[in-house]
């Protein structure tokens, strides 16, 4: 498996967000997380990206302990993440915002630096290249020098995924990457979210309100309730689980 969590547990003083989850990932898999409003799910992301470290329990990412990393170290390892809440530089272009997050492969000396020419020049050219196909699939080229806090909310969603494969991950977290989304916006993004798989080979880890969406793409599905993990396993399995189906108040949403 690429990444393991391991039982688990994430305390705030006398509040349980996680007990003892265990999920399970593999290399190219995309598996979502669902759940009620404050099942913990978004906790979950926060422990795996390294935003929270867990209070007990594991995160292993292909062979790395990363349970008490900092978010540095995880994107490191090649796990990045697409916030619920838009976190880009609305100030600054759709480039800029890219190479914002791309500076991370900027592996050159003081001296390079200082002189602007060599391996500093040489990692400034590489990463601009990059940058500019990232925003090619995923077809933000009309927007690439517009500033980001000028544009439509369903493109500022696609400018934050295309951040995050701007960091060359190996795993990506989405959190909600539809929430507040147009259904034709939805469409465009789970065509997004099924090409990064499919064409990047990258593993998706995604949590999303929208079911139709997470039964319809998802291989396996994890179902949080109140910090528990009360169901697991193909999206027809789950949806007729007795409890994920108590979970929801929506019940027929989710057969």
């Amino acid at each position: 498996m690429q990444l393991k969590v391991e039982r688990v547990s994430l305390n705030f003083g006398g509040v349980r967000a996680l007990s003892e989850v265990s999920l399970e990932v593999a290399n190219g898999e995309l598996v979502s997380v669902i759940g009620p409003n404050g099942a913990g799910k978004t906790s979950l992301l926060n422990c795996i990206s390294g935003f929270y470290h867990p209070t007990s329990g594991k995160i292993i990412f292909e062979g790395h302990d990363l349970t008490h990393a900092s978010p540095h170290q995880v994107t490191k390892y090649g796990i990045a993440r697409a916030f619920q809440n838009i976190e880009l530089f609305t100030g600054m272009s759709v480039l800029e915002n890219l190479l914002m997050a791309r500076h991370t492969f900027g592996h050159y000396n003081l001296l390079d630096n200082i002189l602007i020419y060599g391996r500093a020049m040489r990692v400034g050219v590489e990463n601009r290249r990059f940058c500019e196909e990232i925003i090619d699939f995923m077809e933000l080229e009309p927007y690439r020098k517009a500033l980001v806090g000028d544009l439509p909310y369903g493109v500022r969603k696609r400018v934050e995924v295309a951040r995050a494969l701007a960091l060359s991950p190996k795993l990506l977290l989405l959190d909600e990457p539809m929430a507040g989304m147009t259904l034709e916006e939805k469409e465009d993004m789970v065509r997004f979210i099924l090409d990064i798989r499919a064409e990047r080979g990258t593993t998706i880890i995604l949590i999303e309100h929208d079911l139709g969406v997470v039964m319809d793409i998802s291989e396996r599905v994890y179902v949080l309730d109140f910090g528990q993990v009360i169901a697991s396993g193909l999206p027809e399995e789950v949806s007729q689980n007795p409890r994920v189906q108590e979970a929801y108040v929506g019940v027929d949403h989710v057969a």
